[in-house]
């Protein structure tokens, strides 16, 4: 009996570790997540893109303007709202050095989702496993912005402190 419950203990183990997490992945192409048949939708998408790509990626926060409203309502604890504020933080406290724009975005990109005002955007993220520093898992990052005419308004994502 006991060596039955050790092959049960230890199948079950196995078990347990081939079901653990499938990572994360982006889509084959991401620039095509951001378009819609709707005018509107594609106008939101095509403005969260270039957010992503200009001012994320490449970190030209000097074309903000183009992408942000003024008073840009900021929800990420580390940042200030209004597009002063998230400009300062990328390019003050972060010191992101601007870099060449490329022709796509490069980062990988899980889905874009847009409803009315709103567009989400969710990308893989790749963290170190707390109970094993040598070790690296995935899971899901979320950008969701609101827009007003074409501009992003106001910006949710899972920061903390």
């Amino acid at each position: 009996m006991p060596r039955l419950f050790l092959a049960v203990a230890l199948l079950l183990a196995l078990t347990a570790e081939a079901r653990a997490q499938d990572p994360v992945v982006g889509a084959p192409d991401a620039d095509a997540l951001f378009h819609s048949s709707d005018p509107k939708l594609d106008r939101n998408k095509q403005a969260a893109y270039h957010i992503e790509k200009d001012l994320l990626e490449a970190g030209h926060w000097e074309m903000a303007d183009q992408w942000l409203t003024e008073r840009y309502i900021q929800h990420n604890p580390n940042a200030a709202s209004g597009r002063a504020g998230v400009v300062n933080y990328f390019t003050k406290v972060l010191k992101v050095a601007p870099k060449p724009i490329a022709p796509k975005l490069a980062r990988p990109v899980v889905a874009v989702i847009a409803e009315g005002d709103y567009v989400v955007v969710i990308t893989p993220r790749e963290l170190q496993d707390p109970k094993d520093p040598s070790r690296k898992y995935t899971t899901s990052w979320f950008d969701m912005w609101r827009f007003s005419d074409g501009k992003a308004d106001e910006h949710w994502d899972g920061a903390t402190k």
